[in-house]
């Protein structure tokens, strides 16, 4: 896979990182939205079967979604390209991912599943893993599922409907809850990796993955310390899939309890491992909580830089010896490579729609623009549920490694429920 992705990118002369190639290609759906052409909102609700075929199958409403996928189809493929991913295997995959999701968009539709405040996200998940666990996907066809690369593209356009006075109001509280609860997950689960006696490289993957952003993080370690490709696959399948139950549970949790949206964002934002779920369970709340718990998930990431700088030197000094170490110590350009570039243009977005347009124009688009972060996001689900294999969890390191996960996990959901409650309470 790795080989191929190398071969791919020599041949093509303009290759982006995925976050630069999100930036790039979410700006270019907000200016196409501002300056081009106003992309049609489909609509799925329905409450029988003539309802259905009346709105969700008319002629005009397909003609809306046939738009939709070409639109999103389009953007994919740059996406591909940019990130030297194979596109005829793209080609095929993509259509794929977008039938399940449409459907799990008509289900959540119906008004008795949205009595139960079922969303979307949660059937394209649910349909994904359904796929993903009784069908033998080819290697090639997970390859090019980008559930990271679009759920990303949703997070910038969510930009668009959130003032950037907010972003300064939440996100220096949701800094300093980052901050205590990275600091303090992170000692705890690696001293909990220490007392089961898990190797060094395990023990400081499975720490960052659990206390810092989840599978993003866990990679960052894994490159700081040059890591074991196996290990570090085995606490991502750790992270994706503890990630399924606390991203459906978590928010009723919260409900039964009555925290307010503020805090339960803030809990939700600071303790789910993956941005992704952290997206599904604030939509399961509300709009305020969604907003918060991105803001607050995006204070931990920015936090990614600075900890794969401080494991990049930690591991040199206390565990390469050699002379090959010694000459490629880690530099502060570490900082800026392991930077979230998304999160830039998820702030321009927000200082673009916050200062720079008119009402009349922000009026214009924001019901699309809305319908094509929705759609981008429960794209993603449908990845996320295709890509995790229960299976996965079946590994030679036995179970201690997932015995210390879910108890680290655990710690991490009481310290950040205290420390989101007098933050955001």
């Amino acid at each position: 896979m790795e080989k191929a992705i190398e071969v791919s990118a020599e041949k093509r002369s303009f290759v982006l990182s995925e976050d630069w190639a999100i930036v790039l290609l979410s700006f270019v759906i907000i200016f196409v939205s501002l300056f081009v052409f106003v992309s049609p909102v489909p609509a799925y609700g329905w409450k029988n079967g003539h309802d259905l075929f009346e709105k969700v199958f008319s002629a005009g409403n397909l003609s809306s979604i046939v738009i939709q996928f070409i639109s999103t189809y389009c953007i994919g493929i740059l996406a591909a390209y940019f990130t030297a991913k194979k596109i005829k295997h793209f080609l095929i995959v993509f259509p794929v991912v977008f039938i399940i999701t449409l459907v799990a968009q008509i289900v959540a539709g119906n008004s008795e599943v949205k009595l139960l405040n079922l969303e979307a996200v949660i059937f394209s998940l649910s349909f994904g893993l359904i796929v993903g666990n009784l069908f033998n996907l080819p290697d090639w066809f997970r390859s090019v599922l980008s559930a990271e690369l679009f759920v990303k593209i949703g997070l910038v356009l969510l930009g668009t409907s959130v003032i950037f006075g907010d972003i300064l109001k939440a996100g220096s509280l949701g800094l300093i809850q980052a901050l205590l609860v990275v600091l303090s997950v992170w000692y705890f689960a690696f001293w909990l990796c220490k007392k089961l006696k898990l190797d060094d490289e395990l023990s400081m993957m499975l720490s960052s993955a659990v206390s810092i952003c989840g599978v993003s993080a866990a990679i960052a370690t894994a490159g700081a310390i040059k890591g074991d490709n196996k290990k570090l696959s085995y606490v991502i399948s750790l992270v994706l899939i503890t990630a399924i139950p606390m991203m459906v549970f978590m928010p009723y949790i919260a409900k039964y309890f009555g925290f307010s949206e503020e805090v339960t964002g803030a809990w939700l934002g600071g303790s789910i491992d993956t941005t992704g779920a952290v997206v599904a369970s604030g939509t399961l709340v509300g709009e305020t909580a969604l907003k918060i718990s991105t803001i607050v998930k995006f204070s931990q990431n920015v936090l990614l830089g600075l900890a794969a700088f401080a494991i990049s030197i930690y591991w040199t000094y206390t565990k390469e010896k050699s002379e090959a170490a010694a000459e490629s110590k880690p530099t502060l350009a570490v900082i800026w490579d392991r930077f979230p570039k998304f999160v830039i243009g998820f702030l321009a977005a927000s200082l673009l729609f916050s200062f720079f347009l008119s009402q009349d124009s922000i009026s214009q688009v924001k019901d699309s623009l809305k319908s094509i972060q929705t759609i981008w996001f429960v794209l993603a689900f449908t990845s996320i549920g295709l890509e995790t294999r229960f299976s996965d969890l079946t590994s030679k390191q036995g179970t201690k490694p997932l015995f210390a996960f879910l108890l680290a996990q655990l710690f991490n959901i009481i310290i950040t429920l205290v420390v989101a409650y007098f933050l955001f309470g």
